[in-house]
């Protein structure tokens, strides 16, 4: 009997088994399969599967590259990563079951039966691993890597998504697209960064998959399975990254992917803008009004009216009849101009930017090799191809027309490409530095191209000044090249809160020089949004207002006196806080660390920080935490994380840990300063062509926690700084010690402040403060970060003006290092 059941047994598990190798044989999709061979050479691994071919390569201690293909890989190639790998000791061992890959950072376990992955932590937990019997597979030319989703994992990044800060339930699709007045759910929109960080139990990494066709992330929707990603055609490369901190991720993602350089130090200051001024009398009354009215501004940006019927590289001679006399006039008033520029150039017979691009063959074209001809503003038009270092080079000499009359900016718009009807056929063809590739692999990289030719023209037509280059499209690694900001958004107070956290999801996934426009582009706001607005703004990376056509005027005089004097305040404090606000622009160019910060990313493991009631607060810069709401809020909630806060306002100390109800007034944005922050100011400027006084004044908060900030100046305009010109000191606040450091000075320009004031908020009466080891007379000040209005309800006033008093003292600017004691 027993020997019966065995038999029977025994039959159908091999039944089994031939219909499980009939199902895959015959399976719509092709996994990876089983490993047949491996070659090691020093930092890489090559395998061959069933299926597929495989390189594994480390490219630092705690990078590791994975590329699949179902063919043997081409040589590599990429729009996005810049880096080459680092020589990095790296173990590399194989027995008959895995292939083991250790560095001092993590280690990579690939199993040969089948081929699958798992990263681990050198002390050997998991950080990430693919889902058992899925790992990569390919469905015709669409090719997925599915990895396990970890116990209340949250997933942040992918640059310019809507919805959630955290994206766990929630799908997404990459594929450039002009996406006018879009909802807050709407997806794709303009630009697409395949990068984005998982964090789970005490541990976070980075996947970036490189791969520019349309690509889809899943975060768990419509699955309780798995996270994926994935693309429509080319080969699986991803790079998996892992750092205790999070913000070492996105170091180590800049790393690969190219940092900023510094922005011209106009580019920080208030922009005007509208969709469109024109003539060029209505640009003087606006520039004229803004000095008129002491709003500080540096910048006015000119949309597709200044154009002759809408053709790129053009002017309305009528309207804009002298654009030299116009941007000269414009800088000695202390502001700069910025120009849009679209990538199609009308098939017009005599236009010379037509004749110019047919004579050099620059244009993309269908696989007949006729130009590709689509439909946009000045009507059917050919598009330069970016791609290839022709058309960029052909570009570099178009765009210098508009240097030689002395604007200072490039706005690149409809860069994803965007043609009415939105449909660009399959089989266009673009260079591709050389490829020859369709649309299907090039249109996602098409606006970062752009964008680089504009850039790499405009920096060398202004010789040795800094070009300001906004775009509205891009790909992974824009932030070499480019601002970004996000598109035609709605005047409406989720629009204004969403926008927040595409700028929080734009910095976490590398990109620090980021901008919404500022009161909604489509729509008429109310006076409480758009003061609300309006504040928020000051406390974001490019600070630009802007609403389109037949909508109402939106300067800061168009919403009222109350509103006005609401926004000058927050204006004027967005200038006296330059100092900061470029020391941290340096960071940026140094770590990819951004301007406006997700709290995931200095309080990663705190749940709170992913809750949707709190997911609007961000940091902007290290030292300051905002808290938005809607415009007509009066109270609202506020999540303080771990450490101890203060009111920007009034001093008032809030520890730690903590959800706080509080008022929100008409009059003020919740602003807190983190304990142990070290803020440099200023005193008010109308613009950054104008100097400030010879006084840099540095705030210094008492807190539990060593901090320390690195101040930064250099000449604001030029790449000199490249060359050591520029002028660096670190400011260290040791709380242990009790003792604030000025340290000394690096680079060989001198400081543009002859003196120093600190200004002690929250120490006490009794700590007397040493400099360089000597007693120190200080004095007790009101402080107060918003001019008083005295014009409106006492309620409003008092919030407005209430301020508080602080220890400060002044002394020398001195080349020594200098220390304080208290």
């Amino acid at each position: 009997m027993m020997k019966n059941t065995i038999r029977l047994l025994s039959s159908l598990f091999a039944g089994v088994a031939c219909i499980s190798t009939a199902y895959a044989q015959h399976s719509p999709v092709k996994s990876v399969g089983n490993v047949n061979d491996v070659k090691i050479s020093e930092q890489q691994v090559n395998i061959t599967t069933q299926n597929a071919y495989a390189e594994v390569a480390v490219y630092s201690p705690s990078v590791i590259r994975v590329r699949l293909d179902k063919q043997p890989l081409a040589p590599d190639f990429s729009f996005a990563v810049f880096a080459k790998p680092q020589q990095t000791k790296a173990t590399i061992n194989q027995d008959d079951n895995q292939v083991s890959i250790t560095t001092d950072s993590l280690k990579l376990v690939i199993t040969k039966k089948p081929f699958t992955t798992t990263f681990y932590t050198p002390d050997g937990r998991v950080i990430s691993q693919d889902e058992k019997g899925l790992s990569t597979s390919w469905v015709n030319e669409s090719v997925t890597t599915y990895k396990h989703m970890q116990d209340d994992e949250h997933f942040i990044g992918l640059g310019e998504k809507t919805g959630n800060l955290d994206r766990k339930g929630s799908g997404y699709t990459n594929w450039n697209s002009d996406t006018f007045g879009y909802r807050t759910d709407q997806d794709p929109i303009y630009s697409t960064i395949p990068f984005y960080i998982g964090i789970h139990h005490n541990l976070n990494y980075g996947i970036f998959m490189d791969n520019t066709y349309q690509s889809d992330f899943n975060f768990g929707a419509s699955n309780n399975r798995f996270s994926s990603f994935g693309a429509r055609g080319g080969e699986m490369k991803y790079y998996f990254i892992y750092h205790k901190h999070l913000a070492d991720i996105i170091t180590s993602y800049t790393a690969l992917t190219g940092r900023m350089k510094m922005p011209p130090m106009w580019s920080l200051g208030y922009q005007q803008n509208r969709y469109s001024y024109y003539p060029d009398t209505e640009v003087y009354r606006i520039a004229q009004t803004l000095r008129e009215k002491k709003i500080p501004a540096d910048g006015i940006t000119l949309d597709i009216h200044y154009m002759d019927k809408y053709k790129v590289f053009t002017w309305d001679k009528n309207r804009f009849p002298d654009p030299a006399k116009l941007t000269a006039k414009l800088k000695d008033m202390g502001l700069k101009l910025t120009l849009i520029v679209d990538p199609g150039v009308k098939t017009e017979a005599g236009y010379p930017v037509y004749e110019d691009g047919l004579k050099n063959n620059i244009f993309i074209k269908y696989s007949d090799s006729t130009n590709y001809t689509g439909q946009v503003w000045p009507g059917w038009c050919h598009f330069p191809d970016f791609t290839g270092e022709k058309g960029r080079t052909w570009w570099h000499g178009q765009i210098k027309k508009y240097a030689d009359v002395g604007v200072s900016g490039i706005w690149n718009d409809m860069n994803e490409i965007s043609t009415w009807g939105q449909k660009m056929p399959d089989n266009v063809i673009f260079d591709y530095e050389g490829q020859k590739v369709s649309h299907l692999q090039a249109h996602n990289v098409y606006g970062l191209e752009m964008a680089r030719a504009s850039f790499e023209g405009y920096r060398k037509a202004l010789d040795n000044k800094r070009p300001f280059i906004l775009t509205r499209s891009g790909y992974a690694g824009l932030q070499r090249y480019t601002a970004i900001w996000t598109g035609d958004n709605r005047a409406e107070d989720d629009h204004m809160l969403m926008g927040v956290r595409l700028l929080s999801s734009l910095g976490v996934s590398g990109v620090a020089f980021s901008a919404m426009d500022i009161g909604g582009f489509t729509g008429n706001p109310s006076v409480a949004l758009y003061t609300r607005w309006m504040q928020v703004g000051a406390f974001t990376p490019y600070f630009r207002n802007h609403t389109q056509v037949n909508t109402k005027s939106a300067e800061p005089w168009a919403f009222g006196e109350e509103a006005l004097e609401i926004a000058r305040n927050y204006i004027n404090l967005r200038y006296r806080l330059l100092p900061y606000l470029y020391s941290s622009f340096y960071e940026a160019t140094q770590n990819g660390h951004p301007i406006v910060r997700s709290l995931a990313i200095n309080y990663t493991f705190d749940p709170k920080v992913y809750s949707v009631a709190y997911q609007n607060q961000y940091e902007f810069g290290n030292a300051f935490m905002i808290a938005p709401f809607a415009g007509a809020d009066t109270y609202g909630t506020v999540y303080f994380p771990e450490g101890n806060w203060y009111n920007l306002y009034n001093d008032e100390m809030i520890a730690g840990k903590q959800e706080k109800i509080s008022r929100i007034s008409t009059q003020q944005l919740p602003v807190f300063v983190k304990e142990s922050s070290i803020i440099p100011m200023q005193s008010l400027i109308q613009s950054t062509a104008e100097k400030p006084t010879d006084t840099l004044t540095v705030h210094i908060y008492k807190g539990s926690r060593n901090n320390s900030f690195v101040y930064y100046e250099d000449d604001g305009e030029s790449y000199n700084y490249e060359n050591g010109t520029y002028y660096k000191r670190t400011i260290t606040y040791n709380a242990a010690k009790r003792q604030i450091v000025f340290g000394k000075p690096e680079g060989s320009l001198n400081s543009k402040f002859k003196n120093i004031k600190v200004q002690l908020h929250g120490f006490a009466d009794n700590d007397k403060v040493m400099l360089n080891n000597k007693s120190a007379n200080t004095k007790t000040e009101f402080v107060s970060f918003l001019t008083p209005i005295s014009t409106f309800d006492p309620q409003g006033v008092a919030n407005v003006a209430e301020g508080h008093n602080v220890k400060s003292l002044t002394f020398g600017n001195s080349n020594s290092q200098i220390t304080l004691g208290y």
